[in-house]
């Protein structure tokens, strides 16, 4: 067991990051609030004492529900105002994207704005067109959508405060967007990572200026969201990648360090606390099976372990013809991984549990990755929870795991929370409880603790793949048609 001393030492980290986040993410104090995907600096953590349920449903301690259209985004919640998406219409060819702005306490709609999606590229179920969650800092709300862009409304009105084209991110196996807005200091940052021409950039958030961009061109399709992390007395922007997670300067977006320790397919956002990055990855296959496999797979329509140019998207013909080294049309063997994937980064798959300090410069890959635990604990989907000292898992078939966060040691591995199904949907904190939501729509309430301990199994009565929201008391659970709102009645 860690001594007492190192115990203390990251328990004081906890509440240090907890602090910084608080200060650095958004332009005003977060307050109770749950201003982006998974609240402060994406941690999945309420720190308020104000108490939640722990038994509730569709039908019971619900203090308002609508009906908000198909989606998958979080809801986000900033000085009593919460705000939500969702698609109406023909969700498969052409909708109507809609953002809503609820009274947080009452769901009084205090006005929603409709936007035509134009023609809907093909998306990979159960993704769906409304899979960005929106972020808030109390005077505007940043929301993105895949046809759309990036647009920012003024929350008290709903009306155009500006609006950044972005150009629609391409993926080989056609999973679909589902990246989302973060906020640092004044300005809003958006990563794409895609497999055409990934991107991390920054706008002021008052007036949409271009801060910064910056090329990712070594990454495959992701979609980790962006963190900060604060070591060495400086703040960085983190974002994991395909085979690497990187740090950058917020000022200009400036790569400063990278740490090559990751997968091939990273869809998990990293968590912080003190000045330490965790990370947890499922990524299919070996560390030896690159992009290939999974090529031929799902694109070699005819089978014969070769990709033609017309089983490429015609976007990817320029990639297609750079891996093409004999010029015959045809990618065989390595030049499918050559055609796709960047000759730096030929990363494979498996599965991964890290801790990576953060404050470095340079490659810190041998310096500073602290602990690396090859474990069948990841899920591929659902990323993890660090809470006072413990880093929490769930994963399909709801199997949870625990480690300690000092040094990687296990505190309980692969045991059964007793919901079966999908996940996800990252777990949450609040109150002194972990909320586990299953796609299902059961939500399993966890006891904080070094023991796995179940208090209740809710049914929310319909399908949910969107994390829940914590606010002033209060539950948000997305469901995929639905907003529900639960909470204690006094």
């Amino acid at each position: 067991m860690p001594s007492c001393k190192r115990r203390a030492k990251l328990f004081t980290g906890l509440l240090l990051a907890a602090v910084t986040c608080l200060g650095s993410v958004a332009a005003e104090g977060f307050g109770d609030d749950w201003r982006q995907f998974r609240g402060p600096n994406c941690s999945g953590i309420s720190r308020s004492e104000v108490s939640l349920p722990t038994k509730f449903s569709f039908e019971d301690k619900v203090l308002w529900s609508h009906e908000v259209g198909d989606g998958i985004a979080s809801a986000v919640i900033a000085d009593g105002r919460c705000y939500c998406t969702g698609l109406l219409g023909d969700t498969e060819t052409e909708g109507i994207f809609v953002v809503y702005c609820f009274d947080a306490t009452t769901g009084t709609e205090h006005w929603r704005r409709e936007f035509t999606t134009g023609d809907l590229p093909r998306i990979t179920r159960p993704n769906s067109h409304a899979s960005s969650t929106p972020a808030t800092d109390g005077e505007r709300v940043y929301v993105y959508f895949s046809t759309l862009g990036l647009m920012v409304l003024d929350c008290k009105t709903g009306q155009d405060v500006w609006k950044e084209p972005i150009e629609q991110p391409q993926y080989l196996l056609g999973w679909g967007a589902a990246s989302s807005p973060v906020l640092v200091n004044d300005m809003v940052v958006f990563a794409q990572d895609d497999d055409l021409n990934p991107f991390i950039a920054a706008w002021e958030a008052k007036s949409g200026s271009l801060q910064w961009r910056t090329e990712r061109p070594d990454m495959l399709g992701g979609y980790a969201a962006p963190v900060l992390c604060t070591a060495n007395g400086r703040t960085d922007i983190v974002l994991a990648g395909s085979g690497k997670m990187k740090g950058y300067d917020p000022s200009d977006g400036k790569e400063l360090w990278t740490c090559n320790s990751l997968l091939r397919t990273v869809m998990t956002t990293p968590v912080v606390a003190g000045d330490r990055i965790f990370i947890t990855i499922q990524s299919y296959g070996d560390t030896d099976r690159h992009l290939k496999p999974a090529l031929l797979e799902w694109k070699d329509t005819n089978q014969d372990g070769k990709l033609s140019r017309e089983e490429v998207p015609r976007v990817f013909w320029k990639k297609f013809d750079k891996g093409d080294a004999n010029k015959d049309d045809l990618l065989v063997d390595q030049e499918i991984d050559a055609a796709f994937q960047s000759p730096n980064n030929m990363v494979g798959g498996g599965n991964i549990i890290q801790s990576i300090r953060g404050g470095g410069m340079g490659d810190v890959t041998k310096t500073h990755l602290d602990w690396n635990l090859d474990s069948r604990a990841p899920s591929n989907l659902s990323s993890p929870l660090v809470v006072d000292g413990r880093l929490f898992l769930v994963k399909k078939g709801g199997l949870s795991s625990c480690f300690d966060a000092e040094d990687g040691k296990t505190l309980w591995k692969l045991k059964r929370i007793r919901n079966l199904g999908d996940y996800y949907a990252s777990p949450v904190y609040g109150d002194g409880k972990i909320y586990v939501t299953g796609e299902n729509g059961f939500v399993v309430v966890l006891e904080n603790g070094s023991k796995l301990k179940r208090l209740a199994k809710n049914d929310m009565g319909e399908s949910i793949l969107a994390t829940p929201s914590i606010a002033d008391g209060k539950l948000f659970f997305r469901t995929r048609n639905r907003l529900i709102v639960v909470g204690e009645e006094s």
